[in-house]
């Protein structure tokens, strides 16, 4: 079965598991990057964006790694989902086991720890704004373990390389595409 939400059911998937409003953020960055990379890697930017919008739509209800993201996929598949959405979103956490077996795989995990450390660089600029971050900046702070402490850097390292773009290249995709949605993100 290949049944696929539209982007607003989706979006409505995301609101009822999901009070957070960062936690939507979050969802809306990687939607917003993961249609960034369906256009460079001949994917379909619907598809791939809803991806990026569900890939933790069940984490504020089941945040432990035994649940998350689990719970999800089995709502998804007891709703009929596609599984190559519900592969998807489990490729997103390496703790699943998921294969990346897919570029779409890939870019959910290449893309979800890197929304997080940008929202982090942004914060810091005097004017809290996406627009005054750069690729250089976000690398500025790369190095220094204690800024986002909870930023995987091995996963976003890893991602980049099994989507065979440079660490510079990954940034500037994701940041420019979450640069187009920054009014969304209030940043």
């Amino acid at each position: 079965m290949d049944k696929w939400p539209t982007r607003d059911e989706a979006e409505d998937i995301l609101n009822e598991w999901t009070k957070n409003k960062n936690l939507r953020k979050h969802a809306y960055a990687v939607e917003a990057a993961m249609r960034a990379y369906a256009l460079q890697l001949g994917g379909d930017p619907e598809r791939w964006g809803i991806v990026g919008l569900l890939h933790d739509f069940d984490y504020e209800q089941f945040p432990d790694m035994e649940s998350h993201p689990f719970k999800g996929a089995e709502y998804l598949r007891e709703h009929g989902y596609s599984e190559e959405l519900i592969g998807g979103v489990m490729a997103h956490a390496e703790h699943t086991g998921a294969e990346r077996d897919s570029k779409m795989k890939t870019a959910v995990f290449a893309v979800d720890e890197l929304t997080g450390l940008i929202v982090a660089v942004a914060l810091v600029r005097p004017s809290k704004k996406l627009e005054d971050v750069t690729v250089e900046s976000v690398l500025k702070k790369w190095d220094d373990r204690r800024f986002a402490a909870g930023v995987d850097r091995v996963c976003i390292e890893q991602g980049a390389e099994e989507l065979g773009v440079s660490l510079e290249e990954h940034i500037g995709t994701v940041l420019e595409a979450m640069k187009a949605i920054s009014d969304r993100l209030g940043l």
